[in-house]
């Protein structure tokens, strides 16, 4: 007889991607499901996936840009970070052209200036985006 299997709960591997427009502008997402709200595109790594070709692939179906991805930026862990479970998200920099249009569960994409980002900004994205206002700015870069 075979000891019984432990049950292993294990946060689910995410990517986002922070597209940049000619502009000076971010692309955003109004998401269709719960949590409602603007949000950096992004969503969950396939089986067998690298997590760049996840975030190229996120980013086209969310907002139907081809994007250029520019540098892994920084991953996010805060188990709270996503209300529907734990997630870890690596975050990517990237660029486009074009107006981005809502797609797969994206009701509408659209380009923002930094100064004027839309609200309510779900999960954790705000504290995103303005670790990758910083780092455009300045060049420092979040620590841990």
């Amino acid at each position: 007889m075979n000891p019984p299997v432990a049950e292993f709960r294990n946060p689910a591997p995410t990517v986002d991607a922070v597209i940049l427009l000619p502009g000076d502008r971010v692309v955003l997402v109004r998401r269709k499901n719960p949590p409602h709200g603007w949000a950096i595109p992004g969503g969950f790594v396939d089986d067998g996936e690298p997590l760049a070709v996840a975030a190229a692939r996120e980013a086209e179906e969310e907002t139907g840009l081809a994007v250029t991805l520019l540098e892994q930026f920084h991953s996010y862990s805060d188990p709270a970070r996503d209300p529907r479970r734990h997630t870890i998200s690596t975050v990517f920099l990237a660029r486009a052209s074009g107006e981005p249009r809502g797609g797969d569960d994206a009701a509408e994409a659209r380009g923002f200036a930094w100064d004027a980002l839309p609200s309510p900004i779900v999960f954790d994205h705000r504290e995103v985006l303005a670790d990758v206002r910083r780092y455009l700015l300045t060049g420092a870069r979040r620590l841990l």
